[in-house]
């Protein structure tokens, strides 16, 4: 079977993707990867072949930062590429409007890498969700009308919408959580799964974990690692951050991630740093501090470090909320009512959240998700709906906690934050 890989480029969306694609190479199927010029080292060091979009009309179009506005060059870029290739199956990522209009005029299946949790209206249930920055309805409805624009733009708007009135998760949407992410009671659309996560990321240079770990041992202090997402409009975290570990207890290694202004202080406990990879940081840390993406959070859970997440726009309100019912994470407020080395140092000591990590990254490791999105990929190009996983009802909180592992005295608070409405 040949397979076309066409995900967004930036590393939150393309890795997931390359894990997969890495498996389905592995069980004997070609696979080639559609996307920016500048992936072209990172695809090739997952061994798979490459094909940059700017060669087909690309340009831009498979950038996260761009996705809303260059849907309809994705889309020739995709359609120029499956034919080139032959290809039997897209897999594609969330908000890729353009591959999946592809994937529809060139009457091919479509499997969807997804989030950690699910962005849209529930199939049924979750009524009593709080709206931590929109709607999922307002969120889905202006998903569908950008979708519809780009369907119009490539001359498709004349004919019968292949999924009807809900296009978005293509044949098959891949959810990259586990079901205790999801809102209590809350049911999945039929065409969405759990899968669990799918891990990959690039391999350290030669020296340079070793670099990193010079610096570190410098300070001396207990590592804290910090992954900065886009701020979407809001408020920066980097006050905060030297607040934080200026004269605190802790040192932060800090990726400016899709942060493009960084201001540590003079005198801060500030590594920075700018990685393809996030593996070997979170090792060597004993907490993670994010904006509340995909990434940072599963690199977290899957070793068991507990979050303290601060949220701007885009699924870091939902995520964070997430996080805070499951009770693997605190809230880290921008403002100045909390004192975030005080923060940050009940978050490490706190027992409870940590066990709660442990026992949801066992399960999100145990998930096997990269078998589980391959089987999906195979299933889909045969013509038949994913098998179940068990995530179609959310869990409730609690279920990831460990045996005898009691809420923290700071968790009522979290719980607000995560259960209440913007001011």
């Amino acid at each position: 079977m040949k397979i076309l890989l066409c995900p967004l480029s930036d590393g939150g969306y393309l890795y997931p993707a390359l894990a997969a694609g890495r498996e389905l190479r592995r069980r004997g199927h070609d696979v080639e990867v559609l996307g920016r010029s500048g992936v072209a080292p990172v695809v090739a060091g997952a061994g798979l072949a490459f094909a940059p979009a700017e060669d087909v009309g690309g340009r831009r179009a498979f950038s996260a930062t761009w996705w809303g506005e260059t849907g309809a060059a994705q889309y020739r870029a995709t359609v120029a590429t499956a034919r080139r290739t032959g290809a039997d199956v897209l897999v594609t990522s969330v908000l890729c409007n353009g591959a999946l209009l592809a994937a529809e005029a060139l009457d091919l299946p479509v499997v969807v890498i997804g989030l950690s949790v699910h962005l849209w209206d529930y199939r049924s249930g979750g009524d009593g969700e709080p709206h931590l920055g929109r709607t999922r309805a307002s969120r889905t409805h202006d998903c569908r009308q950008l979708y519809a624009a780009v369907r119009e733009q490539v001359g498709l708007a004349g004919r019968a919408p292949r999924w009807g009135a809900d296009p978005l998760p293509g044949d098959a949407l891949l959810l990259r959580g586990d079901p205790a992410l999801e809102y209590p009671g809350a049911r999945l659309p039929e065409r969405v799964r759990h899968v669990g996560p799918l891990t990959w990321e690039p391999a350290p240079a030669p020296g340079e974990t070793e670099a990193v770990e010079d610096a570190l041992a410098r300070c001396g202090k207990p590592v804290v690692y910090v992954h900065l997402g886009r701020f979407f409009g809001g408020r920066s975290l980097w006050p905060r951050l030297n607040e934080a570990f200026t004269g605190g207890p802790f040192q932060a290694v800090v990726e400016q991630g899709r942060s493009t202004d960084p201001r540590p202080a003079p005198g801060a406990d500030i590594l920075l740093v700018r990685k393809p990879w996030m593996g070997p940081l979170v090792d060597r840390a004993g907490l993670v501090l994010a904006n509340g993406t995909s990434a940072p959070v599963l690199a977290a859970l899957l070793r068991g470090r507990p979050l303290a997440l601060s949220p701007n726009g885009s699924e870091q309100p939902l995520l964070t909320g997430a996080c805070l019912r499951a009770g693997v994470a605190v809230h880290f407020p921008k403002s100045p009512s909390v004192q975030p080395s005080a923060l940050l140092e009940s978050a490490w000591h706190d027992e409870g959240l940590r066990a709660r990590a442990h026992a949801l990254g066992r399960r999100l490791a145990a998930a096997d998700g990269v078998a589980r999105a391959a089987d999906a990929v195979e299933q889909v190009a045969a013509g038949r709906p994913p098998a179940a996983t068990g995530g179609g009802a959310a869990v409730a909180r609690g279920a990831t906690a460990e045996p005898g592992a009691e809420a923290p005295a700071s968790f009522k608070e979290n719980h607000e934050y995560a259960t209440s409405r913007p001011r």
